[in-house]
């Protein structure tokens, strides 16, 4: 087959990786350092696995003209970022529409698989307005740093088309992996959208739990780690994605719990909008212990959410570090992936050791071996040592 993947973020170079195994893969991006940067088969993104398939005689180009990218496709992924747009309540959407727009320019009568995350409702919708389009969604379930990963060895494949189109997709996908078997789940377009969303909010409503137990563990002298352990023995709980934080964060879940917040409206709901609140009363508390501390100087270590990865969208400790420098704390940070001399008008010390010297109290949302000189600085809630 040939596979054309719009977007060369965690979603669409994962899959390219994914059908570059077995198929001709072709990657479009309008970012002419990512282009390059593949063409020297370099991983634009942090993930191991994705590092060493590009090394690999994979059938993998990338480029920036689209019409070398859409010539002869059988399939098209569009894998573009969709932001939320906190004044319309919805996600922006608008790189999608354009790839759709050319490919309807274009006459393609290549199957189209958006892996953007996307509203409820928008496939139908963009069928409609461009009804020669073959528009398929087929929702991702990825995790930053380990997105091949996920992509090899998927949890479930879901795709929102219940004919003949649809069962090749999830065929297409299920004899890439490396999963023997895997569970396919074949509903409407509509539905599909769904399960993106609800299961992105259950995971940062898993979050919120643990956070909020944490948070009364923290005020009452209580240990977390023995109540959270005990507590996941139920089986019906289960001692995984349990490990408390600052709060969640990244790419996906801010965005997609309020994404699926706004397609409630109309519809009766306390839960969903308790998830985002009790992401932001975290952060409030988490600043306020840190501010307890009456430290002159804070250091941030990584604004990464976790190990493993380099995306620091909208992470966490972002949150903290503004609600610290509000109460006018001088605050430093510490992140290899930056290249700016300041971040949020805050000082980017890239010395680990002058930064270790300088802080009185360092935050981290994830610890690490290189923090293991100044555990009496060190402020966390990481309880686990995981992500």
């Amino acid at each position: 087959m040939n596979i054309t993947i719009v977007g060369t973020g965690y979603v669409g170079l994962s899959n390219a990786m994914l059908f570059s195994q077995q198929h001709q893969v072709v990657a479009l991006d309008i970012d002419e350092n990512r282009i390059k940067l593949l063409r020297e088969k370099k991983s634009p993104i942090q993930d191991q696995l994705i590092e060493e398939y590009l090394l690999k005689e994979i059938n993998f180009k990338a480029t920036l003209d689209k019409s070398e990218a859409y010539k002869d496709a059988d399939y098209i992924i569009i894998a573009t970022p969709t932001n939320y747009d906190e004044k319309t309540n919805y996600f922006d959407t608008s790189s999608i529409e354009q790839v759709l727009n050319d490919l309807n320019v274009l006459g393609t009568s290549a199957v189209i698989i958006i892996k953007s995350t996307i509203p409820v409702g928008f496939t139908k919708k963009v069928q409609m307005l461009f009804p020669n389009l073959k528009i398929v969604f087929s929702p991702e379930f990825l995790r930053e740093g380990k997105a091949l990963f996920d992509n090899l060895y998927p949890s479930r494949i879901v795709v929102g088309d219940k004919s003949e189109v649809g069962q090749k997709i999830a065929e297409l996908f299920k004899s890439a992996s490396l999963k023997p078997e895997v569970d396919i789940a074949l509903m409407d377009s509509t539905e599909a959208e769904a399960v993106k969303l609800f299961s992105n909010t259950y995971l940062a409503m898993r979050v919120a739990y643990f956070n909020e137990l944490d948070s009364y563990c923290a005020l009452r002298g209580l240990n977390s780690k023995d109540i959270i352990q005990a507590v996941g023995l139920d089986p019906r709980i289960g001692t995984h994605y349990n490990n408390p934080s600052f709060g969640y964060g990244g790419y996906c879940l801010p965005k997609d719990t309020k994404q699926l917040l706004a397609n409630y409206q109309d519809v009766p709901q306390s839960l969903i909008s308790a998830i985002i609140q009790s992401n932001t009363t975290r952060k409030d508390f988490i600043a306020e212990q840190i501010l307890k501390l009456k430290p002159q100087v804070v250091g941030i270590y990584r604004l990464v959410m976790k190990q493993g990865s380099d995306n620091f969208r909208e992470s966490a400790i972002q949150g903290i570090m503004k609600r610290i420098k509000a109460k006018g704390i001088d605050v430093i940070v510490y992140e290899p992936n930056l290249t700016e001399e300041r971040f949020f008008n805050s000082e980017v010390v890239n010395n680990f050791s002058d930064f270790k010297q300088r802080a009185d109290v360092i935050i981290a949302n994830r610890t690490v071996p290189e923090l293991s000189d100044v555990t009496d600085k060190v402020y966390t809630r990481d309880i686990f040592g995981d992500n």
